[in-house]
Parts: C-alpha cells; structure tokens; sequence
C-alpha cells in the first residue's frame, strides 16, 4: 500500500516529477511512524468493522526534493511509500526529549484518494545521525515552495487587461487620457 502514493523505479528509488531537484536524502536509518486518525477500515476488515485510529510503522529511506517529502520503506513494510507536497506540510516540530532521541514531526493535509484523513501526523527518526541539519533543510525548503506557490497564484490572478472605454457621455477624453464623468452629467462640446 502506498499512501500519498510515489512512483519508485525498480531499485526503488522515487521517480522525479518533471522538473523536480533533489536536495537531500538520507539512505539508512530512518524510523517512520504515521499516525493516521479516522482511518477507513482496511480491505481486509469484516464487513461493518470500523477503522478508528491506524498507525503504521516502517524503517527506509528519506528524498527531499525543492517539490516535495519521500519516505520509501525497507521491503515486506506495512506500507511502500509516503510522498507529501511540502505545501501539504502544515505544521512541523523538532523535539528534544531529556531521554530518548531528537525526532521531527510533521502536521499533513491529504490529498484526494491518497489514503490519509484529516489530522494525519508523522514522526520521524534517524537511528544512526543527526537531525538537526536535515530539519532545517527542510523547513527552508518547505518555506521556499510555499512561497513559489503563492507568487505562482499571484501571477496568475494579474491584473485585467486595460482596454480602452467606447466613446460615450460617461466618459471624456482630456489629453487622450479618459475621465469618467459624474453620474447624470452630459458633456457637450461647443
């Protein structure tokens, strides 16, 4: 099962969007837990059961591109791969624990038919290195593609097109430049 599903080649590595760009991963030792509430039941449920609250655990590997977030676990995991768009990470979280190790967690918004519901989470730790680095890597990253995305709707809104008012007594001409008059006047040239 894929959740937020990714495209992997046979050495199951992610296959890039068009004009995606790597800019991080980390290849050993990283523990996923996802913690999807409100799931729906699984396939494999007895008819009528209900789906309640799903965590899924894996070990595998992290892609960080400029577009967005891949896990993709070892073999014979309870899931195959976890792609989110950075835009779709709404909240993140570096923890420090007095005991135990740093970990990061993630507030996502699913996509349609991508399997997560509403209030889904991630928590992500790395066994063998330290995360320190890796969580503002991606907080940067997560802050540029949100601002792409904003400049991109921005410039799609743009402004209308100026063309130029038909003569009538609404509108005068002064210098070429046109005036709208005040309502209920008539202009009238001598």
């Amino acid at each position: 099962m894929a959740l937020n599903w990714a495209m992997l080649n046979p050495n199951r590595t992610p296959v890039p969007l068009p004009g995606e760009m790597t800019i991080a991963t980390v290849d050993t030792g990283v523990e996923l837990l996802l913690t999807i509430p409100n799931a729906p039941p699984s396939a494999d449920s007895i008819s009528g059961g209900s789906g309640g609250c799903k965590k899924l655990k894996a070990l595998g590997r992290i892609w960080l591109t400029d577009q967005r977030f891949v896990f993709v676990t070892d073999p014979n995991a309870s899931f195959e791969s976890l792609s989110v768009q950075l835009h779709a990470i709404l909240s993140t979280g570096f923890h420090q624990p007095t005991f135990g190790s740093n970990y990061l967690t993630l507030e996502l918004k699913p996509s349609p038919e991508g399997n997560l519901t509403d209030g889904t989470s991630v928590e992500i730790r790395f066994k063998d290195r330290a995360m320190f680095e890796f969580v503002s890597l991606l907080e940067k990253t997560r802050e540029r593609a949100i601002y792409m995305r904003r400049q991109m709707a921005e410039d799609e809104e743009g402004l209308p097109l100026y063309t130029m008012p038909a003569e009538s007594s609404g509108v005068t001409m002064v210098g070429a430049v046109p005036v709208e008059n005040p309502p209920g006047y008539e202009y009238t040239s001598n």
